[in-house]
């Protein structure tokens, strides 16, 4: 009869006792050197194909803050009139070429704050609007023993300000078609967020709710020319629900990806007209940004001076230890 040790021990197979074949790559100069040679050469080729590729996206920003140097929209800057209509006009030499993006910007703006990114009910927005609003939306959790639908700050402080641009031919502004379907990730329009449901209209599934302290329509009637964009499932909303990770950020606010503006903005003159909401003065700035993307993304010029710089420390690690290797070399035939 075997002993109790003996009966806990693994089975005497190759597997359970450790022999199994193994390979260890012994790193000698022969194979070090090359290596971290043909890593720095395809790092640097990848680099400066990522740094060439960036420099040929265009951008174009408008800075429309009002405050400081940036004058665009001074008469909004104050919020003495709400909403404030203004105009920031700008001139193209050649085609911007499309897809064009437009983004709006934000600066100094910590989205990325704990309390402010957990302010929020993942099962309210989940289509639940019944239940009461979790702890973490304090202080945007009721209004009259109502709750707030959405709640919490991050919606509370949803960004507002909306956009138009124009083409000026001849001295008529001829509008340029802003598409906005489809800004929002896959994920959050598809899984994270759900609209109430109810047997009659959304605004009746929204029934016994508040609309957000700082909104000034509620979630039903965020798109009114677009019955499919409303609520928690409206593609500005879920563009801001999505928390940026830095104080600066830019997020997508439409596409120009039809009509005579498949191929991109025509060189001309244009006015982009804003309507101010959305106060910053008091901690940053707003901009608005066009630009294009290529197989790489948006414009990112670090990415490519990262890859040259680590192909760079490689090659100069190549030679370093090739000199190396060389004197020892000779050192120890002479011995």
């Amino acid at each position: 009869m075997k002993s109790q040790q003996a009966a806990n021990r693994p089975d005497n197979t190759a597997f359970t006792q450790q022999r199994l074949p193994a390979w260890q790559p012994m790193l000698s100069a022969h194979f070090v050197i090359p290596g971290f040679l043909l890593i720095g050469m395809a790092f640097i080729g990848i680099g400066v194909a990522l740094y060439i590729t960036s420099q040929n996206i265009q951008v174009l920003e408008k800075d429309y803050t009002g405050t400081g140097q940036y004058t665009a929209c001074s008469e909004c800057a104050d919020m003495q009139t709400i909403p404030c209509i203004c105009n920031v006009t700008f001139s193209l030499t050649t085609l911007f070429t499309g897809p064009v993006f437009l983004y709006y910007g934000l600066s100094n703006y910590y989205q990325n704050y704990r309390k402010y990114q957990v302010s929020r009910d993942d099962v309210q927005l989940w289509g639940d609007v019944t239940k009461s609003p979790a702890d973490a939306c304090a202080p945007y959790q009721y209004i009259d023993n109502k709750p707030i639908a959405p709640c919490g700050s991050i919606a509370n402080s949803m960004f507002n300000d909306t956009f138009s641009l124009y083409q000026i031919i001849n001295g008529t502004m001829k509008l340029v078609p802003l598409d906005g379907k489809g800004i929002a990730w896959w994920t959050d329009y598809n899984i994270k967020f759900r609209n109430p449901s109810a047997q009659g209209s959304l605004q009746d599934a929204f029934n016994g709710t508040m609309k957000p302290v700082n909104w000034s329509k509620p979630a039903y009637e965020l798109n009114p020319s677009d019955m499919n964009d409303n609520g928690f499932l409206n593609q500005d909303f879920l563009v801001w629900m999505r928390t940026a990770a830095l104080p600066d950020f830019q997020k997508l606010y439409r596409r120009i990806t039809s009509g005579d503006y498949a191929l991109g903005l025509p060189p001309g003159d244009y006015v982009l007209q804003i309507e101010y909401n959305y106060a910053v003065k008091d901690f940053g700035r707003k901009k608005v940004v066009f630009s294009n993307v290529t197989w790489m993304g948006g414009k990112n010029e670090f990415l490519g001076v990262a890859y040259i710089v680590v192909g760079s420390l490689c090659l100069v690690m190549s030679v370093v230890m090739l000199v190396v290797y060389a004197k020892y070399k000779f050192a120890d035939e002479n011995a």
